[in-house]
C-alpha cells in the first residue's frame, strides 16, 4: 500500500503528472522493463529533463506493493527553482548573492538539516544536482523544521556547469575540504559567494575543486579526523554570516 502522498506510480499517472506541470523529485524505472507507453514515458522524461534512474524490480516494491507497472515516481513536495534566474533576481534586488551547493549529499537528514542551517545564516539559494542527491520529501523538509518552504531549492542537470555560470556572474566559489592548505577564516566572504560541501561518501569532486577559486578546510584538532557533512555546513555557513554581518 501507498503510504507516501508525493508518491506515484504506473504509467499513465505519471504521464498525467508530467505532462501537468507537477515537479517530479525522481522517478525509478524497473531494469529491463518492455511495453506499451514507455516510448511515450521516456519522450517525456527526455523532454522534461527529469531524472530518473534504473533499478531492480525489489527497490520498487519497497514503496509500493501493487501493479506499479515499472515506474514509481515522488513528487516534490516544494517548487523547485532555476539558479540561472534566482542569481539575476538577487543582484536586481541589491543583494549580493549567498548561495551553498551540496554535491552529492545523498541523506535526506543531512540535507534537511543542512537547509536548516543555511536558512539561518541567510543563503539565498540551495544548488542540488538531479541525480545522485537526497530525496526532497517529508523527512527532510521536518529534519530542516519547514526551512525548506522557505529557501529557493534549484536542481541542476550539471553542478560544473552551475558553478561555470556563477563564476561568470561573479560569484567566488569556495570549496570546502579537507585536500586544503588554508582554513575557512582565511577567506573573505563578503563579496557574492558560492560555497560547495562534499557529500557523505567522496566529498567534491575534483571538476568542481578545480573550477573553485578558493579550498577552504575546517581546523581540527581532536582525535576524530572528520565531521558530519551537516555540522560541517553549519559551521562554514555561519563564519560566513558573521563575516557578512560585520
Amino acid at each position: 500500500m501507498n503510504k507516501d502522498e508525493h508518491l506515484i506510480f504506473g504509467i499513465h499517472p505519471i504521464l498525467e503528472a508530467i505532462n501537468s506541470g507537477k515537479e517530479i523529485d525522481k522517478l525509478y524505472i524497473q531494469q529491463d522493463i518492455k511495453g506499451p507507453g514507455l516510448t511515450e514515458l521516456r519522450n517525456a522524461i527526455k523532454k522534461h529533463k527529469i531524472p530518473f534512474s534504473h533499478v531492480p524490480v525489489f527497490k520498487l516494491n519497497k514503496h509500493i506493493s501493487g501493479n506499479h507497472q515499472g515506474v514509481i515516481g515522488f513528487i516534490s513536495p516544494i517548487s523547485l527553482h532555476d539558479i540561472e534566474q534566482v542569481i539575476p533576481t538577487l543582484f536586481e534586488q541589491g543583494k549580493v548573492p549567498f548561495v551553498l551547493i551540496l554535491d552529492k549529499v545523498t541523506d535526506v537528514r543531512n540535507f534537511g538539516a543542512i537547509s536548516r542551517s543555511a536558512a539561518c545564516a541567510g543563503v539565498d539559494a540551495i544548488v542540488i544536482p538531479s541525480r545522485e542527491s537526497a530525496q526532497i520529501n517529508a523527512d527532510a523538509i521536518k529534519t530542516s523544521a519547514g526551512a525548506l518552504n522557505h529557501i529557493p531549492v534549484c536542481k541542476v542537470q550539471n553542478l560544473t556547469d552551475t558553478v561555470l555560470f556563477l563564476k561568470a556572474s561573479g560569484l567566488k566559489i569556495v570549496s570546502c575540504t579537507e585536500k586544503s592548505a588554508d582554513t575557512i577564516y582565511n577567506v573573505d566572504y563578503t563579496s557574492p559567494t558560492a560555497i560547495i560541501m562534499g557529500g557523505e561518501e567522496k566529498g567534491i569532486s575534483n571538476q568542481l575543486l578545480k573550477n573553485s577559486d578558493a579550498r577552504v578546510k575546517i581546523p581540527i584538532v581532536g582525535e576524530i579526523s572528520s565531521l558530519n557533512v551537516s555540522v560541517a555546513a553549519g559551521i562554514v555557513l555561519f563564519e560566513a554570516a558573521k563575516q557578512r554581518l560585520v
